[in-house]
């Protein structure tokens, strides 16, 4: 045994602290990507999930909130009410930690073994205080052990992050970094390294860490060709690669046979670009082998790639939640924010998913509220074309996002300090509303994407 197998390596997916939060089958895969690269380099993996709506010691808690779930993998999280951070005092709206409760957290850290090094990850901009709270009581239990931070936040918040208390703070792709945290914290060189521009020389991410089998995600691309206005994809990684499409498959294959999922997630941005090199022979696979799984496109698909014959596909293979990015029927707003689709593409797309099977409530279309400037006259125009060609809208609200073509926009146009303090990025304050998109205006819209 090399010295590099004794090394423990920790890591932990922290707390949701928000207004509101719903699990939209959201696992850490950058985060078990990691495990994984750092079990093919000899060091033992443990994983905490502060998201564990199933965690055992969960009902023994009569102050937790702690919802139905379903077999999908997604639903409520359990949640529990805690005091508002000082900059959303004025919000009239309760503040909750979704996840476990501290106290388990603290039995977890307890169980595992004693790391030489953990990882903590990080996700929206505005959940930092669930990340601070983790690994300040992490840096409790284990004091002389080095935190890394990494994640979205830590990526696109790179002065505001190292106020979290983690040694050392890393934005990309954590992969990219691994030569880098094996030599500053073991003095050890990687024995294996992936290829930056082949995501199939990656190893499988380490999903069996995870506390319920009921879902995984599956990367089949990073990046995204597109340059939207209000999209971070770009910052997040710097250029767009896409795995082979039977690579993709062996690896559902895998999870299928050895651990029974059937249930998948898909979150790419550009699942869908370049469609007969990657999507259609992909589901083409998935029905050669008769893989009997159910797969879930939360994220927004692009709609101008869809056709009848990838339409058929989809239906066929099991892609039962389907999401498309549209934000607006204007076509003012579709060319401002990156020209990405057209009013013609989403009548073409919705006519085809619906001669393919698919019901009107199952062709979900994102449509985005809140962009500096906007007024509701364009939302409710959006939301009427979408019910009129047969889809179901979905209003996504908008999110200020550093780095982002429309950063300087919102930050001129927002009544808070979009710059010195990410809860202000919370999509839920509206932060770019006014007075022609009103947050009373904003729910008339939302009863109206319900058909009242």
């Amino acid at each position: 045994m090399t010295s590099r197998n004794k090394k423990n390596i920790l890591l932990i997916n922290p707390w949701i602290y928000d207004f509101a939060a719903y699990d939209l089958w959201i696992r850490p895969l950058g985060l078990l990507y990691m495990g994984a690269l750092f079990r093919k380099n000899g060091y033992h993996v443990d994983f905490i999930d502060c998201l564990n709506a199933y965690h055992p010691q969960l009902k023994s808690h009569t102050r937790i909130k702690s919802p139905k779930r379903y077999i999908t993998g997604h639903g409520k999280l359990p949640q529990e009410r805690i005091p508002k951070p000082q900059a959303l005092k004025g919000i009239k709206r309760n503040y909750n930690r979704y996840g476990i409760t501290p106290d388990i957290f603290a039995y977890e850290l307890e169980s595992c073994c004693t790391p030489d090094l953990i990882l903590v990850t990080s996700m929206m901009t505005y959940w930092y205080p669930g990340v601070f709270e983790v690994i300040r009581i992490t840096k409790q239990k284990f004091p002389a052990v080095p935190v890394v931070l990494g994640g979205i936040y830590a990526t696109l918040c790179p002065e505001h992050a190292p106020k979290s208390g983690a040694d050392t703070t890393i934005g990309g792709a954590g992969e990219k970094q691994l030569s880098t945290l094996l030599s500053n914290f073991f003095g050890h060189e990687p024995s294996y390294s992936p290829d930056p521009d082949d995501l199939d020389s990656m190893p499988y991410p380490a999903l069996d860490l995870l506390p319920r089998k009921d879902q995984f995600p599956i990367l089949t691309s990073m990046g995204c060709p597109y340059d939207c206005t209000y999209c971070a994809s770009h910052l997040l990684t710097d250029n767009f690669r896409q795995r082979k499409p039977e690579r993709v498959v062996d690896e559902i294959q895998f999870w299928h046979r050895h651990f029974g999922v059937s249930q998948f997630s898909i979150y790419d941005d550009a699942l869908l670009v370049n469609p007969h090199e990657m999507a259609i022979p992909m589901i083409r696979e998935i029905i050669k082998r008769g893989l009997t799984c159910q797969f879930h496109c939360p994220n927004g698909l692009h709609i101008s790639q869809i056709t009848p014959e990838l339409s058929k596909l989809l239906h066929r293979a099991g892609f039962s939640t389907i999401r498309f990015g549209f934000e607006s029927s204007n076509p003012v707003t579709q060319l401002n924010t990156g020209g990405k689709v057209n009013n013609e593409q989403l009548q073409a797309a919705v006519r085809y998913l619906k001669e393919a099977g698919y019901k009107s409530e199952d062709i979900g279309i994102y449509l985005l509220c809140g962009l500096p400037g906007q007024e509701a006259a364009e939302l409710r125009d959006s939301i009427r074309y979408v019910q009129l060609h047969g889809a179901r809208p979905i209003i996504a609200e908008y999110s200020p996002i550093p780095g982002t073509a429309l950063w300087d926009a919102a930050v001129h146009g927002s009544r808070f300090d979009l710059e010195g303090e990410p809860l202000f990025h919370n999509n839920s304050l509206l932060p770019c509303s006014s007075e022609e998109l009103t947050p009373e205006m904003y729910n008339d819209l939302k009863m109206m994407t319900r058909g009242r």
